[in-house]
């Protein structure tokens, strides 16, 4: 198979492009490579991608679409995409207060400008990732595909929820089989350092305080890297069956729009994890106690998160399952390694 994934040079895309590349697929790789963190980490990832057979990463900036439509039209005249997992994103919802515009761009136009390809170039599957900041203000838990979400408590958040009802009506409009995946809070090696794990780690290494929020009463529902990408491996085998008949025998239909190839579904364990436990699974895999600085709740954040993950097992047979003990012990062993601690 030939696969064309966004944001290859990121966290998850690397994750999943070389998952594929070692079943022996061809990757084809599109990163504008930001400086939003640092850009030697994106270069070392798309190093040992680009050392495996089969991949090719072209760069160019989504919002460019003239760079994008040049460069898509090139590739495919070479070959057809039998999926596009449009990965490629600006994340973190607090950078989302302080530049918001590249969300704008990034998240928006982006995504627009990949759809806009996929639809003048078809695809077997179309999925792009979502986050469980959709959710919001939603205080029923655990957090359901079918729920509403109309609530966002960040940019961010509105702008991922945006690119899931453009891509609907894409769906709907041109009969493109369309998957939208919301991640929760996903951690792991080779991760972003403007996430949680690696500040936490950083700073108990180097005896420094970290700051805690909300001051430690919140809950995430972590997932690790690898289920993730197993879960989304799975996913790209399942493009979602056309309006109409046929749905009956449909699995996980619930999912399903009733006027578009279209799903929503989320990747989470549904299993919560408290903030402070968190970090104390730091501290064991460390060997080292943590100085703690106690902090409110930071605007646009949310106290919990709480994933259903019945959708998933229904369509898959697969739900994450990783302990976070054995999870944030890998990340720590990887950034030892990788910061030569």
């Amino acid at each position: 198979m030939h696969y064309l994934i966004t944001g290859t040079a990121g966290f998850i895309g690397f994750h999943l492009a070389s998952r594929l590349l070692d079943e022996g697929h061809e990757v084809t790789g599109i990163d504008g490579f930001t400086p939003y963190y640092d850009v030697q980490l994106k270069e070392q990832r798309n190093r040992m991608l680009s050392a495996k057979p089969g991949y090719v990463c072209h760069r160019v900036m989504l919002e460019d679409g003239p760079a994008l439509a040049r460069i898509w039209g090139k590739i495919w005249q070479g070959q057809r995409f039998d999926a596009v997992v449009h990965l490629a994103a600006q994340a973190g919802v607090r950078y989302s207060i302080e530049q918001p515009r590249a969300y704008i761009d990034a998240n928006i136009t982006g995504t627009f400008n990949v759809i806009e390809m996929v639809r003048a170039h078809p695809t077997r599957h179309f999925l792009l990732a979502s986050t469980s900041s959709i959710y919001g203000a939603n205080e029923a838990m655990p957090f359901r595909e079918t729920d509403r979400a109309v609530h966002p408590m960040s940019l961010y958040a509105a702008t991922k929820m945006a690119t899931e009802h453009i891509a609907h009506s894409y769906s709907h409009l041109f009969g493109i089989p369309t998957t939208a995946f919301r991640f929760f809070t996903v951690y792991g090696p080779w991760g972003r350092p403007d996430m949680a794990l690696f500040k936490f780690t950083k700073g108990i290494l180097a005896g420094e305080a970290i700051d805690v929020y909300n001051n430690g009463q919140m809950e995430r529902d972590f997932t690790y890297i690898d289920d993730l990408v197993e879960a989304v491996r799975r996913l790209i085998d399942l493009p979602p069956e056309p309006a109409g008949a046929g749905r009956a025998q449909a699995r996980a239909p619930e999912l399903l729009s009733p006027v578009a190839p279209f799903r929503s579904i989320n990747i989470g364990g549904g299993q919560p994890t408290g903030l402070i436990a968190y970090i104390e699974a730091v501290e064991r895999a460390t060997g080292m106690a943590s100085k703690r600085n106690y902090m409110p709740l930071q605007p646009g954040d949310v106290v919990r998160t709480y994933a259903s993950a019945e959708g998933l097992q229904a369509l898959t047979g697969y739900k994450p399952a990783t302990p976070v003990e054995v999870g944030v012990k890998a990340f720590v062993e990887w950034y030892m390694a990788y910061r030569k601690v």
